[in-house]
């Protein structure tokens, strides 16, 4: 992604507040990223983006390279008054389908290299936010592969810390190669547990049935496994989709509520309803 061709805006500088390995040694590396934001307001909502720009000559031959990060909590402000910004970061590297060759990912490894106090140059928001109903009696289904459970942290704090009393079910649906890789759910850090004595809240881990191969998660299983439920909240019309994470989980998405609603006819009208009424949000990559 090449900084020219997107619309960035202004651009701010920010310095890393901490930096915190969020899985276990033995799993592939996953930081929490706190950033402090040198402005007066930088205001987000769950679910957008914010843009990390990296100087220098890279390989593929632009100047900066740019990149787009989901935040990972609300908005708060440190003791400086000063906006604060989470980011979950996989170490991301690469391996050539042609040569072979193993590459590190620019911006990611940038991101998980810096120290404490280090400035770096950022942008946005950007994005459409999560939305949350008006009506508190709504569900909603939350469905994230691995990084992409940073927009639903996010959206469920706001949930139950801002906007409050929600009646309506949130049924979180997270899946992983395994339990280790299971972010903010594990020995590391398990945020999500905060919110398990609410009568409105409930996760499901998806992992693969065999994590030390190179199968599928689960998701669909999972799915299946409370087929029920799930078809009473996709026939409310005030219930809300939210998926994040790879693009490649909407295939078995589809395939998965067409099973539940009974046809693909119809599971394809209820998503279109869906979609229609701005109830069903993708943030896929």
């Amino acid at each position: 992604m090449r900084l020219e061709d997107f619309d960035t805006g202004s651009t701010y500088e920010a310095r890393v507040l901490s930096s915190q390995r969020i899985t276990a040694e033995e799993a592939e590396e996953v930081r929490e990223i706190i950033l402090e934001v040198n402005r007066e307001h930088f205001d987000y909502q769950p679910g957008q983006s914010i843009g990390l720009i990296v100087s220098g000559d890279h390989a593929q031959g632009h100047q900066h390279h740019f990149r787009l990060y989901t935040v990972a909590d609300t908005s708060p402000r440190d003791n400086s008054g000063k906006p604060r910004v989470t980011l979950c970061v996989k170490r991301c590297n690469y391996i050539d389908e042609y040569s072979g060759e193993r590459y590190e990912g620019i911006a990611s490894n940038y991101l998980c290299d810096l120290q404490e106090g280090a400035p770096l140059t950022i942008n946005g928001p950007f994005g459409m936010p999560f939305e949350v109903p008006d009506d508190k009696e709504a569900d909603l289904l939350l469905i994230g592969m691995g990084t992409g459970i940073a927009p639903f942290r996010a959206l469920v704090k706001h949930i139950y810390l801002d906007v409050k009393d929600w009646r309506g079910r949130i049924r979180l649906f997270y899946g992983a190669q395994s339990g280790l890789e299971l972010l903010y759910m594990n020995d590391e850090k398990d945020d999500f547990s905060q919110y398990y004595d609410q009568d409105t809240f409930a996760a499901f881990k998806a992992l693969s049935p065999r994590p030390n191969w190179a199968d599928p998660i689960a998701m669909d299983y999972a799915l299946e496994e409370r087929s029920e439920e799930i078809l009473s909240m996709l026939e409310k019309p005030q219930t809300r989709v939210y998926v994040a994470g790879r693009a490649d989980i909407l295939e078995t998405l589809d395939r998965v509520f067409a099973n539940i609603m009974g046809s693909a006819d119809n599971w394809a009208r209820r998503k279109a309803e869906l979609q229609a009424g701005r109830r069903w949000v993708e943030l896929v990559y």
